[in-house]
């Protein structure tokens, strides 16, 4: 348990940095309930896989391939359904779809856990710059196509982050989807957090008059398989840093997991949390205007998506 989290104070939902995710679903049942969730490999997408699978839950376990997703199946939750959601190809995310539209069971939560950070160099996938492509287009693809599988009171959680600050200054950069502009590592990230946010705004919107939700998190500031593109000396800094500043994995899967799970937000739709909280975001992750736009470049950005 990290310094600072351990000494955070908690919020009125009587939670805080430093809860777990085991701690925010004690006594949670989730029998009978199926739950799809990216990313569920590594980092707090295995640690949220393994509490949910605790707690009762029949999980659709996606990860880049059925054989890394079986590989955490097998360690934390035998039972579950190994699935492959290569995020950043479209041809993969419609498979997922197709799989989980032929599982025919109604989903009580989809997790959109999984993402790639602060790649070094300019890479361009599809047209697309990776971060963008993979973080906000693969999953909007994913959620968008699913929403008909959501269960009558199913949530949608989106795994944002306090890095949606370091968008650019316009927010999203339309004119700049491909980096084609400018690059920066960071500003890219960003602006593919930023997207998560605005999309999941937007979501709630759309779901409004129903039981449905959907929020946005922060998980904290983790030391994870995210951070591998960060550098060696980034590395070695950021571990000597884990025992003191950052989150521990089970702190980080808190969040995700208190707004996936625990009554206490079933009926609340279009926040964003941090430390199992409703959290002030940016002026610009709180654009629903801007939020609208965004949703409406990537339909159109889906439909020029090669089948």
């Amino acid at each position: 348990m990290g310094l600072i989290a351990s000494l955070s104070p908690r919020g009125r939902s009587g939670f805080g940095a430093s809860s777990t995710a085991e701690q925010v679903t004690a006594g949670v049942d989730l029998t009978g309930k199926t739950f799809l969730l990216t990313g569920c490999n590594a980092g707090i997408g295995r640690e949220t896989l393994r509490v949910l699978h605790r707690r009762g839950a029949r999980v659709l376990a996606a990860a880049r391939t059925v054989a890394k997703a079986q590989e955490a199946i097998d360690a934390c939750a035998p039972g579950a359904v190994p699935l492959a959601c290569e995020l950043s190809e479209p041809a993969s995310v419609r498979a997922c779809v197709d799989a989980v539209t032929r599982d025919g069971a109604p989903l009580a939560g989809i997790i959109a856990n999984a993402g790639i950070m602060a790649l070094p160099t300019l890479t361009v996938r599809h047209g697309l710059e990776l971060q963008f492509l993979t973080n906000h287009i693969g999953h909007f693809m994913l959620i968008t196509g699913l929403l008909d599988r959501l269960a009558d009171d199913g949530r949608v959680v989106v795994v944002s982050s306090t890095a949606h600050r370091r968008a650019p200054a316009e927010g999203i950069d339309f004119d700049n989807l491909a980096g084609q502009r400018s690059y920066a590592p960071w500003a890219a990230y960003g602006r593919s957090k930023l997207a998560n946010l605005l999309f999941t705004r937007e979501l709630a919107r759309r779901l409004a008059g129903s039981r449905r939700t959907a929020n946005a998190i922060h998980p904290g500031v983790i030391a994870t398989q995210l951070t591998r593109n960060m550098g060696k000396a980034v590395g070695v800094l950021w571990g000597a840093m884990s025992p003191l500043l950052l989150k521990s994995i089970p702190q980080g899967a808190a969040t995700q997991c208190y707004v996936a799970c625990h009554p206490a937000v079933a009926t609340v739709s279009g926040e964003y949390f941090k430390d199992c909280n409703v959290t002030r975001s940016s002026a610009r992750g709180a654009d629903l205007a801007l939020a609208a736009r965004l949703w409406a470049e990537s339909e159109r950005i889906v439909a020029t998506l090669s089948p």
